[in-house]
């Protein structure tokens, strides 16, 4: 089980820490990734963080805004997103996986909503 939270409404060049948090699972096994689904969009991939804390980038409209990091005996992920934009409004999921790069999820969270707005 995945259980997002952390979001919430901030305004532009504000910052947020999301949180991931896993349980029945063997965490330091799975990558995590963080997706995002804006209104009328697509989902996208974001950001991926392995067990062993590799780290693989999907999205480059977040490079240099967005961090994410793992504290394994807290089976938790955390996605810092600072600078946050308009269009970093979306709902934001976490998904895990074997490894980063797949889309075929074993487990997915219900996701937590970032709105971005003045």
């Amino acid at each position: 089980d995945l259980v997002e939270s952390g979001g919430g409404l901030v305004q532009p060049g504000g910052s947020l820490r999301l949180a991931c948090v896993a349980s029945g699972v063997d965490f330091t096994f799975y990558a995590i990734t963080w997706f995002r689904q804006a209104p009328g969009k697509e989902r996208e991939s974001v950001l991926c963080i392995t067990g062993q804390h590799s780290v693989t980038h999907y999205t480059d409209s977040v490079k240099g805004r967005f961090v994410i990091s793992r504290d394994n005996p807290k089976n938790t992920v955390y996605l810092q997103m600072d600078s946050l934009r308009p269009e970093d409004t979306a709902v934001y999921y976490c998904a895990a996986a074997p490894f980063c790069g797949t889309s075929a999820m074993d487990y997915w969270g219900k996701g937590t909503p970032v709105t971005v707005s003045s």
